[in-house]
């Protein structure tokens, strides 16, 4: 495991982060912490199928086509991650077990077994560091420039977990700090009696999150982690109706805002 510190990234493999419309006006900056399923190559694919490196374990499906369909609609910045969430979890404290999953939903990743600290490590630097460093520098940026800032955090949850079939189309997360926006935005969404909306549903944001408690808590910024359900997502169609349905509430949440 030595050597994966050292060649965890070769140089086909791609950035760890891309960011899309970097100029945006708007006051909303959109993240994706699971948006993207690559491996590096180092890795041999986590000893996965392919089939497994596509479902709801390895990312979050939609987020990237939808992030990029609203940061237009927006004109905001949009930053998310490359790397499967199976080579590190960018919602988890890099020092906790949990950010390197030995198991997700019934599945083993063979790749994940007996890592020394080595290969954590490599995986911190090469991965998680650059893209929260990147999340840091464009609010570092946005205050210097004195432009205001609402975190956008966006993830989607798969239709059915342990037997559980979940009835949410979309969930507005939050907990601590600045929670005003997200509870006007989860009113905007309550007020579509056509959808089901979760209130801190189908996960609740508790100690367990990490990006919107590192970059929004102490900033004191406003912010809001949204779940969609990935068979609402899964397409073009789809990402661009729930683009257009979240710019709605977004803008009108925001206009309501003191």
């Amino acid at each position: 495991m030595a050597r994966e510190a050292t060649t965890l990234l070769k140089p086909n493999d791609p950035a760890p982060f891309t960011i899309d419309n970097a100029e945006g006006r708007s006051p909303f900056l959109l993240i994706a912490d699971h948006a993207g399923s690559r491996v590096p190559e180092s890795l041999g694919g986590l000893g996965l199928t392919a089939a497994d490196r596509a479902r709801h374990i390895a990312v979050d499906i939609g987020t990237r086509g939808g992030g990029r369909a609203l940061a237009h609609l927006l004109d905001a910045p949009f930053i998310h991650q490359t790397y499967s969430r199976l080579v590190i979890d960018c919602n988890r404290d890099p020092g906790h077990e949990d950010a390197i999953a030995i198991q997700s939903d019934g599945t083993y990743i063979i790749g994940n077994g007996a890592l020394d600290d080595a290969a954590r490590q490599a995986r911190i630097a090469a991965i998680h560091t650059p893209y929260h460093a990147a999340i840091s520098a464009m609010l570092d940026a946005r205050q210097a420039a004195g432009t205001e800032t609402i975190l956008l955090s966006l993830h989607s949850f798969t239709p059915k977990l342990g037997g559980f079939i979940r009835p949410w189309h979309v969930g507005v997360l939050h907990w601590l700090g600045r929670t005003d926006f997200a509870i006007a935005m989860l009113a905007q969404l309550q007020g579509d009696k056509a959808i089901c909306v979760g209130d801190n549903a189908p996960y609740r944001m508790d100690a367990t999150d990490y990006t919107a408690p590192l970059h929004a808590f102490p900033r004191n910024l406003r912010y809001a982690e949204i779940e969609i359900r990935q068979d609402l997502i899964s397409d073009h169609d789809g990402q661009a109706h729930w683009a257009g349905k979240l710019q709605e509430a977004t803008t009108s949440a925001w206009r309501q805002l003191p």
